[in-house]
């Protein structure tokens, strides 16, 4: 059985902070007594001299520092605990798990989340990075509350979604790319003689699919949008990226932008989420993501 309970953390905690058992006694709304006696029940149950008394003061030992400052983690743990059960109660959900498609800057859903802490809202948020399909997946199969998505043409039943805006591409090469010395706006039978870099899908059920330039000499495939702007940067392949996501390299001059005869269309993107089980946090980010900048 534990020895060590919250009542006596917080009574350690309060002497410490007040500086006396007489200061604490009145945070508490307990006697001197009482205090006095839960410190020495605490140094008798765990065997170690939690204040040193030789002083006109009591000041912790080292053992009494190490339990307090170890303690007022657990008391952190435990309020935190309360909170969350007391707003569960009242509706909001213990946890909401958000599937964002990797063209959402990830910057702007933080900030997003950080409003979201900001108001004191104690529901945990989980965020997974999905890729094509894999983000409207997650949210029809149910691994996730509410989607950033490309909607599904056919949507789905229960499912309700609003547009949070579009994302732009640019067609960019590294400056030594042989591409980048070509007539523009360049043709894609040019495009295709060359390898072309491709972000994979990351659905599970569905068919797995791709975009931009199909049927290219060679292609190098890659996980995430990140290695798909490092591979191009590199050299390694040519390929359309997000503009947002290009920018500092066209700038810093790492890549160029090509013109070209096909350009890739802006991609949709809304917020959707399940109705039926909607809590006040999936509603909460289900408002606040329509108002996500994408550029």
């Amino acid at each position: 059985m534990l020895r060590l309970t919250l009542d006596a953390l917080q009574v350690l905690d309060a002497i410490e902070r007040r500086g006396s058992y007489a200061a604490a006694s009145e945070e508490l709304h307990r006697t001197v007594s009482t205090l006095s006696y839960t410190v020495k029940k605490l140094e008798d149950d765990l065997g170690v001299q939690v204040f040193d008394r030789s002083g006109h003061r009591a000041v912790l030992t080292d053992a009494g520092r190490l339990l307090l400052d170890e303690g007022r983690a657990v008391l952190d743990a435990a309020a935190a605990v309360e909170r969350r059960v007391r707003t569960v109660g009242r509706g909001w959900e213990a946890a909401l798990v958000i599937a964002a498609n990797e063209l959402v800057p990830y910057p702007a859903l933080l900030a997003a989340v950080g409003d979201f802490y900001a108001e004191g809202h104690p529901t945990r948020i989980r965020l997974l990075s999905e890729i094509l399909g894999g983000a409207w997946e997650a949210l029809v199969s149910q691994r996730a509350d509410l989607a950033l998505a490309e909607v599904a043409s056919a949507g789905a039943i229960g499912i309700t979604h609003r547009p949070v805006g579009a994302v732009s591409f640019v067609f960019a090469v590294a400056p030594q790319h042989p591409l980048a010395r070509a007539a523009q706006p360049v043709k894609v039978a040019e495009i295709r003689r060359h390898r072309v870099v491709v972000v994979s899908d990351s659905v599970r059920r569905e068919p797995a699919r791709s975009t931009g330039i199909t049927s290219a000499a060679d292609v190098l495939t890659v996980a995430s949008l990140q290695a798909k702007l490092a591979a191009q940067v590199a050299g390694l392949g040519v390929g359309f990226l997000p503009a947002a996501l290009a920018a500092d390299a066209l700038a810093q001059g790492r890549l160029v932008a090509l013109r070209v005869a096909s350009p890739r269309p802006r991609v949709t993107l809304e917020v959707a989420w399940r109705a039926q089980d909607a809590g006040p946090a999936t509603l909460w980010f289900a408002e606040r993501l329509q108002r996500l900048p994408l550029g």
